[in-house]
């Protein structure tokens, strides 16, 4: 949405119609290209946060195989402890 400008009437004069046109036209210009840094900078700060967040999933997901591991061995362990005290 383009900025509603009030070129003033002093403004107006010296520059004329035209050149109060251009101008208005520059500022809206000047506003769009502000507004897609904007939301290019946003885009590389939402990108870096979620890189980082891919980071911790990755090591949440390693510490929790880990410790699966660590459990089902432990469970073997017990049944086959178990198994040999049953049958002995």
């Amino acid at each position: 949405m383009p900025i509603v400008i009030t070129i003033p009437k002093a403004i107006r004069e010296k520059l004329g119609d035209e050149g109060a046109e251009a101008l208005t036209e520059l500022f809206n210009k000047i506003e769009d290209r502000y507004k897609e840094d904007i939301i290019e900078l946003a885009e590389q700060r939402f990108e870096k946060r979620l890189a980082k967040l891919d980071v911790k999933i990755e090591r949440v997901r390693a510490d929790l195989i880990k410790w699966m591991f660590i459990f089902w061995v432990g469970q073997v362990g017990v049944l086959i402890g178990i198994l040999f005290a049953f049958f002995k």
